[in-house]
């Protein structure tokens, strides 16, 4: 039987969520019964290394560096810059860039990024084969670069944020997702936010959980790894990229005032990002340089959640947290913030807790959890007891194949 071509198109392989989720995607999918293709529009990000070698990079050329490292972020710099110019992408979309611009600039808050994706998209070129499925497999640059310069018998778009939250709007997208075979939110509150801006998508739209390997996950959390500084006070962990969106200067806040209540702990990150420099700013003002450590990207960060004592994830919104299921799988007490994505992956007393996103809140809850470290390990052991089922959502994308 001929094989089903499927492509899928993601922003960048870089270290973070989304990236992990299509990795664990592609072990889910047969080479024998599909040719697995892969395009990268920013034509960058280390992951790409972690790609099954069943699935073939269709980038003509190809940066493996971080995008949010020193030197990867100037390569990122220097790759946009010459795909904005290619295909005269810039000049075609300057009154796009205007009124855009102009529109953000009347609300107050201008995304730069969001501006340039259209552009960019624009500037990557197109692929000539006819695919059977192709796959956005994010918002943004994968979804318009899919829609405007892919063939394919049927497209299909995930949507990972929250939409209107993260900036976008119908203007941005030329309102590109009326034209999809298929919309998936990777959570119910993604899927209510994005039908606020497309309601008439709203047959075309399902939820579509992210593919997360729990037997891997456990693997890997017990190969050699994880903290090194022999601190046998509590260990929290946050695991997620430097941004504003992750709320890290309420965390650091927390760290100050659980320091001042005399609580013996330390907060690791593990994460890279554009906040890194004033997050450190913050971090020596408060005196903070042994409590509140960042410790950058790591490649398998799994020995962390292993070791750590809590996981906190308090972060101004999310789409579904790959970092809050990775912590469950391996049984870590978890406490979230009250914030779209988060409130639906725990349940407040039952398996974590759940806290205002403010410095007092986060602060409150861990040491209410800490005084009673019997209930703190009920949580883990009740997260643990969470089976993520993988099959069911695979069905949901090749059913646009005819499997």
């Amino acid at each position: 039987m001929k094989k089903k071509k499927i492509l899928f198109v993601i922003n960048t392989m870089g270290g973070a969520g989304a990236e992990a989720a299509l990795l664990s995607l592609f072990g889910e999918l047969s080479p024998e019964k599909y040719e697995l293709s892969l395009f990268v529009v920013t034509g960058q990000g280390e992951l790409v290394h972690r790609l099954p070698e069943y699935v073939t990079l269709k980038n003509k050329r190809y940066d493996d560096s971080s995008v949010l490292s020193a030197e990867g972020k100037k390569r990122l710099r220097k790759n946009i810059l010459r795909q904005m110019f290619q295909n005269g992408a810039v000049f075609r979309n300057l009154p796009y860039l205007i009124r855009n611009s102009y529109s953000m600039i009347r609300k107050g808050k201008i995304y730069p990024d969001k501006l340039l994706w259209r552009v960019l998209s624009d500037g990557a070129g197109e692929l000539r084969e006819t695919y059977d499925l192709a796959v956005a497999y994010l918002e943004g640059g994968s979804a318009y670069y899919v829609r405007d310069h892919v063939r394919a018998k049927k497209k299909a778009v995930f949507i990972h944020i929250d939409y209107i939250r993260a900036g976008y709007t119908r203007a941005l997208d030329k309102e590109c997702y009326r034209y999809f075979h298929r919309i998936f939110a990777v959570s119910e509150d993604v899927k209510k936010q994005f039908l606020k801006v497309y309601p008439e998508c709203a047959k075309r739209t399902d939820i579509f959980y992210n593919i997360v390997n729990q037997d891997e996950i456990r693997r890997k959390a017990t190969l050699p790894g994880g903290f090194n500084d022999n601190y046998d006070g509590i260990r929290i962990l946050t695991v997620g990229r430097l941004t504003a969106q992750k709320s890290y200067e309420i965390a650091i806040e927390a760290m100050r005032l659980l320091k001042q209540r005399g609580i013996k702990a330390r907060w690791y990150v593990l994460g890279e990002g554009e906040e890194r420099r004033k997050l450190e700013e913050l971090i020596g003002r408060y005196g903070l340089r042994q409590d509140f450590l960042l410790l950058g990207a790591v490649s398998n960060p799994y020995p962390y959640y292993a070791r750590t004592d809590l996981y906190v994830h308090a972060t101004r919104f999310e789409g579904k947290s790959i970092a809050i299921q990775e912590a469950q799988s391996l049984g870590c007490p978890v406490l979230v913030s009250d914030s779209s994505g988060n409130r639906g992956q725990v349940t407040d007393g039952v398996d974590g807790r759940m806290c205002k996103l403010t410095p007092e809140s986060v602060c409150d809850i861990i040491t209410e959890m800490l005084s009673d470290r019997e209930k703190m390990k009920l949580y883990g052991e009740n997260a643990a007891k969470k089976r993520i089922s993988n099959a069911g959502q695979i069905r949901k994308l090749l059913q646009l194949v005819g499997e």
